[in-house]
């Protein structure tokens, strides 16, 4: 594989036209944002093993990072063509000669279809805040609260002639506060809307969120836990964290964390992987520990291409592992049709699916899903159930697909049986 002197720009023109930011690039290829950044700049060599990484990260194939930018480009156009509506058929044959013969449109082409992916993930990210951020409904509340003062005081004002000249004073100076109160409520409003540097997916308003932002810095993984007694070197780092509650639910991770190494270490369990195809049930059986055992150990591996979702027995997520393109709720409900509710309803009972989401570019994924009963309180206690939903890429293929979104609220598609609400994005489609 030839690497030129410009692989570094290479891999930094599809970051930024995936919309991604340098150090979610640098956790999934395993190496540090700065180095990272020397490599961008063509100031560190990229060897054939990390730029395999890159590329997986960045999904695209190493060649395309590696031969130069126009094979890049027509693979961009391709994925462009492949999300056409239907009736629509590009010539994929002649993608080639329209880039060489018009690159300013298909450039212009390619930056169109980038914005729209970008804006995609903008109206998701933006849906999820104002449906339900606590602070922003605090901040809306405040508002409207001082609102209807000032509106039911200059009623008063405007609607009564004989108010006593004491009482007049008192309301003019309620007036008076509450316009104050609805000008610092603005203030506040305005600047957590706008004054916050970070991105959407940076900030943190639970203990569940917090938990899942230091497991990001970790790039998913605690390799503390590999050796007995590793868990006592991730103490100081769940004591710096904000809230108790998150300090709470980061002990109990690292503690199942723990028990899941054990109960697999990795030499045993990359071996039975390899051998049985990656089949989570197969591995369950063939190393005597339970699936979701399992479906923890494959998603929280190094470098780990899937992603996990885990919930309760009412539906409430507890854990998101994130994977590219498959957009997780951050605050509400998910959609009623992933596998991960169908196999919530059947304990036991292993639910397999190729999945696939709307969007810009249709993407594909294999998603396995299992549930697990527990009773913790013995025969006559109650049951106790949690489920896990573990999700890889799927290549494009013949097989049907069970067609699921996001949430309600911003999934474009038209007469889905299980819709709880009208889509936002009905009037965009």
């Amino acid at each position: 594989m030839q690497m030129t002197g410009l692989t570094g720009s290479r891999v930094r023109e599809r970051r930024l036209a995936l919309g991604m930011r340098q150090a979610d690039l640098a956790r999934g290829a395993a190496i540090s944002a700065s180095y990272l950044n020397l490599i961008e700049h063509n100031r560190r060599r990229v060897s054939a093993d990390m730029l395999v990484r890159l590329a997986a990260v960045l999904s695209v194939e190493p060649e395309a990072l590696s031969e130069g930018v126009e094979q890049s480009r027509m693979q961009d156009l391709r994925v462009a063509a492949a999300s056409a509506p239907a009736g629509l058929q590009p010539e994929l044959d002649r993608i080639e000669d329209f880039w060489g013969r018009f690159p300013g449109w298909a450039e212009l082409l390619l930056g169109q279809y980038r914005r729209l992916g970008q804006l995609e993930q903008t109206v998701a990210a933006l849906n999820d805040r104002i449906s339900h951020d606590p602070h922003l409904s605090l901040a809306l509340h405040e508002l409207l609260s001082a609102v209807s003062s000032i509106r039911s005081t200059s009623a008063i004002l405007a609607e009564t002639e004989d108010i006593e000249a004491s009482w007049r004073i008192r309301f003019h100076g309620n007036l008076n506060a509450d316009s104050e109160r609805l000008a610092v409520g603005a203030e506040a409003l305005v600047a957590y809307l706008d004054g916050s540097d970070q991105p959407q997916d940076a900030m943190i308003f639970a203990p569940q969120e917090e938990l899942e932002s230091w497991l990001a810095a970790r790039n998913w993984t605690l390799p503390e836990l590999e050796v007995a007694g590793g868990a006592a070197a991730l103490a100081p780092q769940i004591a710096a964290l904000a809230s108790a509650a998150a300090r709470r639910l980061a002990t109990d991770w690292v503690a199942q964390a723990a028990q899941d190494a054990a109960r697999l270490p990795l030499e045993a369990f990359y071996a039975a992987r390899a051998a049985l195809g990656g089949d989570p049930l197969r591995i369950a059986r063939a190393l005597r520990v339970d699936v979701l055992t399992v479906f923890r150990r494959l998603a929280f591996l190094p470098n780990a291409p899937e992603g996990l979702v885990i919930c309760d027995g009412s539906g409430t997520l507890l854990m998101r592992k994130p994977i590219e393109g498959f957009a997780l709720p951050r605050f509400g409900a998910a959609c009623a049709l992933w596998p991960l509710y169908t196999a919530l309803s059947r304990p036991m009972a292993p639910v397999a699916a190729i999945a696939e989401l709307p969007g810009m570019a249709v993407q594909r994924y294999q998603i396995k899903a299992f549930c697990a009963p527990d009773f913790p309180q013995g025969f006559g206690g109650i049951e106790v159930r949690q489920a896990a939903m573990l999700i890889a890429p799927a290549p494009p293929g013949p097989e049907p697909a069970l067609l699921i979104g996001t949430s309600c609220r911003i999934c474009p598609r038209a007469g889905c049986v299980a819709r709880r609400e009208p889509s936002i994005m009905t009037e965009f489609t």
